[in-house]
């Protein structure tokens, strides 16, 4: 009986620990079903809102609850310095994104993303990208806060970069910009070049709430079968009992060598 106690107790730690990292696996998955609910909510909220100046926006570090407002700037691009956003996707179609440094009238540089070229499969992205319209321009735009990721993808090389961070293409730039970044929606006069606004996120609640059940049914499953393995035991052991109570006392006693 000893034997089957340490077994029950080594099996009982393992289905522990197991339901331990299940449940706090199924409580992140509710935390960031949470979290995409507040980030749809605020998406939704600041995109109705009216087209505000640029100079109440980006008069502050840009967070996720500034996301998606729409902002108007005015002012004129630099075309000397452009840079090529790599391997970006709108919607279902791939391509790149072309930002801008635009020097507002308001005073401050921000960067805008001018928009979403496609590029066909097989076909190379270029390296250059088409320029934008010169003389004084409006933007009216998205506002979207930094991308961060490993500095290989946010440091630019050639013109080239995978993620738009206002930080590491200020450096390259050689001259402050303002936090963030502008997604432009319509730019007047118009620029050449096919480029497509950048469509807004997908606001459903995705699949983070299914994926909490099934780790809360892991956790399940694994008290269930330690219950069952035990109950196993326990039959096993009263069926090995009784076969031996009923055996006839001389096979009893002959049991042993």
């Amino acid at each position: 009986m000893r034997r089957l106690w340490v077994r029950w107790l080594c099996l009982l730690l393992f289905v522990a620990v197991l339901a331990f990292v299940f449940v706090n696996m199924g409580e992140w998955q509710l935390r960031r079903l949470d979290e995409r609910k507040h980030r749809n909510a605020v998406t939704v909220a600041n995109e109705g809102k009216p087209v505000r100046p640029f100079d109440q926006v980006f008069n502050h570090p840009i967070t996720t609850e500034d996301e998606w407002q729409r902002v108007e700037a005015r002012g004129t691009f630099d075309p000397a310095q452009q840079f090529v956003i790599r391997y970006r996707n709108n919607g279902d179609a791939k391509g790149y994104e072309v930002v801008t440094p635009l020097r507002t009238d308001a005073g401050p540089v921000v960067l805008v993303d001018r928009g979403f070229i496609e590029v066909p499969r097989g076909t190379q992205i270029p390296s250059t990208a088409p320029p934008p319209p010169t003389g004084p321009v409006s933007v009216v735009g998205h506002v979207r806060r930094d991308e961060h990721g490993r500095g290989g993808a946010i440091r630019p090389s050639d013109g080239q970069a995978r993620l738009i961070n206002a930080v590491a293409l200020g450096q390259a730039l050689g001259y402050p910009v303002a936090d963030g970044y502008l997604s432009a929606i319509t730019v007047t006069p118009a620029q050449q070049g096919g480029f497509a606004p950048i469509v807004l996120p997908e606001l459903s609640d995705g699949p983070h709430f299914w994926y909490a059940v099934q780790w809360f049914m892991f956790t399940g499953i694994g008290v269930l079968g330690l219950v069952v393995f035990i109950r196993g035991d326990i039959r096993t052991r009263r069926e090995e009992a009784a076969a031996q109570a009923d055996r006839p006392p001389e096979m009893a006693g002959s049991a042993g060598p």
